[in-house]
């Protein structure tokens, strides 16, 4: 019986113990895990923007990155430095560096950096930027790893379009890009010079000529024709107006080609007849003219009158012949000057110088007043040569002329 309490209190006993070990041991692994946790530093680590909270034994910044995992390229942007001591509320600003492919003007580099965007970029690299450069992708783009960026400078061009020329800027390389970028439309017939496939640079003047078809309808005038009929009831030299000619009308339609608002070519396509013309008929006399009485020939040689005699007036007087433009020989009485070379035949004003009268001239003698002429009105005449260069000898003066009778 002793035996079997001696057994029962001795196990009793050494399970105690062994809790008692195990509850110690845990102690000191709890105590020892809380004490460790609570000497961690906490630090506030931003990585490209975004905060993440850290607890950590790590006695360095660079300690910290490796804990995180963060691998370190020589060209990304730490705060503070790789090796400053890890302090508690301390902050880390970690920015990881992009590779870009920068081309400026079709030069090609590679950069790496840590800006954000593509504004960013160009202010960290000091690039400089005017109004009309061309950069892609635009400023407020985001920058990505192995992203392109490509800069291109704008050159000033002379660009002619419809005749008005203006100075643009452009970054294009041909003709065609350089009216796309201007939004320059062409017509169909359009024409631009130089191709639109044609480099340019900044000695390049491009001009759009503006080319139209447009169709001109005119409408002209047709003349009459003159039919002559002969009339046996009208003296030889006289004609009659029997019907007044009338002119026709004709529709003419032309393609008239306009480059740049002047005409520059046209071509007849099509022509009809809106009315149609009407003859002018005129009966011509054929009778016989009745012979004419014969006209005194006054000698060249007579001499002046006297003072006494007749009517005297001053008057302007020109020469002519029987062969003068539009003369047919045939004084206004029927006289025949060019039978008679040798008569002193003067043309008169008939309400001044009545016809038929006797007349002396100053210095071309007696003579007959026996013609008229379109130009001889008032106190003008015209004496009679039988040849040109006592015509012109004559010319044109102011002379005394006496009415004999």
């Amino acid at each position: 019986m002793n035996r079997k309490i001696t057994a029962l209190f001795s196990r009793f006993t050494n399970k105690k113990v062994y809790l008692s070990i195990v509850a110690l041991f845990v102690l000191a692994v709890t105590c020892g895990f809380v004490g460790y946790e609570t000497t961690k530093a906490n630090v506030t680590l931003i990585q490209d923007g975004k905060k993440t909270e850290v607890n950590t034994h790590a006695n360095t910044v660079r300690e910290l990155l490796s804990e995180q995992n963060i691998k370190i390229n020589q060209h990304d942007s730490v705060k503070p430095g790789l090796d400053a001591k890890v302090t508690d509320n301390m902050k880390i600003d970690y920015l990881q560096a992009k590779e870009i492919n920068l081309t400026v003007n079709g030069k090609e580099q590679t950069i790496w950096t840590t800006a954000k965007t593509v504004e960013q970029f160009v202010k960290e690299q000091q690039l400089t930027l005017k109004e009309h450069d061309s950069i892609k992708p635009n400023l407020t783009a985001d920058i990505k790893d192995q992203g392109k960026i490509q800069i291109e400078s704008a050159f000033p061009v002379k660009l002619v379009v419809g005749g008005k020329a203006q100075q643009v800027w452009t970054t294009s390389t041909t003709v065609a890009d350089l009216l796309k970028q201007q939004k320059v439309s062409l017509g169909e017939i359009d024409r631009v010079t130089p191709a639109k496939t044609a480099k340019i640079s900044g000695k390049t003047q491009v001009e759009v000529i503006r080319v139209e078809k447009v169709t001109d309808v005119v409408e002209e005038e047709t003349p009459f024709a003159v039919v002559n009929r002969k009339d046996s009831g009208l003296t030889k030299g006289k004609e009659r107006v029997v019907q007044d000619g009338k002119k026709g009308k004709r529709e003419k339609r032309f393609e008239v080609v306009m480059e740049n608002g002047k005409e520059i070519s046209r071509k007849l396509i099509s022509e009809k007849t809106l009315s149609d013309s009407s003859d002018k008929i005129v009966a011509v006399g054929t009778k016989a003219k009745p012979q004419p009485k014969p006209q005194p020939v006054v000698s060249r040689s007579q001499s002046a009158p006297s003072s006494s005699g007749g009517r005297e007036i001053t008057v302007t007087s020109t020469a002519y012949t029987a062969n003068c433009a539009g003369c047919s020989g045939i004084t206004a009485t029927g006289f025949n000057l060019k039978s008679n070379p040798n008569a002193k035949v003067i043309a008169v004003d008939p309400s001044v110088i009545p016809l038929g009268s006797k007349v002396y001239v100053e210095g071309y003698g007696y003579a007959i007043a026996s013609d008229t002429g379109g130009a001889i009105k008032g106190n003008k005449i015209d004496v009679f040569f039988s040849s040109q260069s006592q015509a012109e000898s004559w010319g044109r003066k102011s002379v005394k002329i006496r009415i004999i009778n």
